[in-house]
């Protein structure tokens, strides 16, 4: 099955001495793949990028989800689960995630029933531990029940953030928010952007290769989106 491709739209700066990312325009499906760079697990980070790739701005995805307000959270959607992931979060589970990250493995659950059934109450109590006593008839617990799990997560399909009209500001550093003329502008000026006829549009894509790129460059850089789609790398 051929992977889909996402689309950023870059802001470059070409002024001299060197040209850099002022911002990018990013959707959802670009938000939701860095969001869930924040689920890997180091280990799994460090066998894919080598064991020299630990400092850098995941910082700033963590900081970008815990100040996302709720508006722009999808409905059942857990900032939770991506700040503190004790699993991959199913809001990186989706077609949008690179990586092919093995599902964990959860232990197979046993419940055991009484064994006796001498009174019909003691179908009401099930334990985990073999060979428990009933609490109603004193029989041992030994008879197998069947451990039916649940259904699929739902959220798998749809990530952490809304998606739409809504488009959202990615800078350099991996900051992440809701865009506006008003926070593009601020931008501008926060990053001493001084000649605007040196600013360029320009349109890039990120497959296996620049996602795993750009999991590498930020652990390394604060500039990341310069040093992956411009090559600007010191």
């Amino acid at each position: 099955m051929a992977m889909t491709l996402i689309t950023l739209k870059l802001l470059i700066d070409s002024s001299p001495p060197r040209p850099r990312v002022v911002f990018a325009e990013a959707h959802k499906d670009a938000v939701d793949f860095l969001f869930s760079l924040l689920t890997m697990p180091s280990g799994t980070a460090m066998k894919l990028l080598g064991k020299d790739s630990m400092v850098g701005c995941i910082g700033n995805l963590y900081t970008s989800v815990e100040k996302l307000d709720d508006p722009y959270v999808q409905p059942g959607a857990v900032k939770d689960a991506m700040l503190s992931p004790t699993v991959l979060s199913p809001a990186a589970k989706s077609n949008r995630s690179f990586f092919r990250l093995p599902e964990p493995s959860p232990a197979m659950k046993r419940f055991f029933r009484c064994s006796g059934y001498t009174y019909s109450s003691c179908r009401n109590y099930v334990t985990e531990e073999r060979g428990a006593r009933c609490p109603i008839c004193g029989n041992q617990m030994l008879a197998d029940s069947q451990y039916v799990p649940s259904g699929p997560v739902t959220q798998e399909a749809k990530g952490l953030v809304q998606g739409g009209m809504v488009t959202y500001t990615v800078t350099d550093d991996l900051k992440i928010f809701p865009m506006s003329n008003i926070s593009s502008i601020a931008l501008l000026n926060t990053v001493a952007v001084r000649d605007l006829g040196a600013l360029q549009e320009r349109t890039v894509q990120i497959g296996y290769k620049e996602g795993l790129e750009i999991l590498k460059t930020s652990l390394q850089s604060k500039t990341i989106l310069t040093d992956v789609f411009l090559g600007n790398k010191t």
